[in-house]
């Protein structure tokens, strides 16, 4: 009794919170992110130039005098990425069973429960821990070659760098877990809750669940795409899509006439 005296009149950090807020901001931004991200890597459904276009937007082209852009913008913004991104994941090891024995009790505690939420963590846990690696190995990539990012060069890399397989289990991984994440971050801090909880709670379900499908679509779509131009480019691996700058010194060269 004497030592619970002497443990509750003892200052409560603050740390765990702080942490906890720390992660859900940074899940809040990469979340965000990464729909952003599928929408702009989905546009090469509508063709190589409407991807190329993107992609030379990305690079801050618009400021070029020559359309081709700055890659270094590139470098920089997967960099901020990269670094929230492994923040995020060291926040998120915290709440990780640290051995199998763990594991096993929490395992038997949910299939006790059946709470569904509670297995909606249990997936957004493992996928968490997927993406730590395939997302590392991706970002990685972009990050030591910010000027590679191109209809011709990004399915290259799909393809004849045999990617595929990590890109559709990195989609995979990262639509479940992103929406899982955005809908639990909703929950925990009441956003969109609205009068009736348990009504909000299976609105922002199926909201979550539709985003999910859509977003796995656009993301399936897209690589197959990538995956098409790829293999009809295979004899011309590391070849620039040019037709934009080409576009430009033409004009440029009508205008001098």
């Amino acid at each position: 009794m004497e030592s619970y005296i002497i443990e509750s009149n003892k200052k409560k950090s603050r740390l765990p919170a702080r942490l906890d807020l720390a992660q859900s901001g940074t899940g809040l931004i990469l979340g965000l992110f990464m729909w952003v991200h599928m929408l702009l890597v989905g546009s090469i459904i509508f063709g190589k130039a409407a991807f190329n276009f993107v992609a030379k937007t990305m690079e801050l082209a618009f400021l070029s005098d020559t359309g081709h852009g700055y890659p270094i913008a590139v470098f920089f913004a997967v960099s901020t990425i990269f670094t929230l991104f492994i923040i995020h994941a060291l926040l998120g090891m915290r709440k990780f069973p640290i051995n199998w024995k763990q594991h096993r009790i929490m395992r038997d505690q949910m299939q006790m429960m059946n709470h569904t939420d509670t297995n909606l963590w249990y997936i957004q846990a493992v996928t968490g821990f997927i993406m730590f690696f395939a997302g590392s190995v991706h970002l990685y990539i972009m990050l030591t070659n910010p000027a590679s990012i191109g209809p011709y060069m990004s399915a290259d890399r799909v393809v004849s760098g045999n990617m595929w397989p990590l890109y559709l289990i990195l989609l995979i991984c990262v639509e479940l877990h992103g929406g899982i994440g955005l809908y639990r971050l909703c929950m925990k801090w009441g956003w969109f809750t609205g009068k009736d909880a348990r009504k909000s709670r299976e609105k922002l379900k199926k909201l979550k669940n539709r985003l999910t499908i859509f977003f796995l679509t656009l993301g399936i779509l897209a690589l197959l795409v990538f995956v098409v131009i790829g293999i009809k480019h295979r004899d011309k691996v590391g070849e620039k899509y040019e037709k934009l700058s080409a576009v430009v010194e033409q004009v440029d060269i009508k205008e001098r006439v």
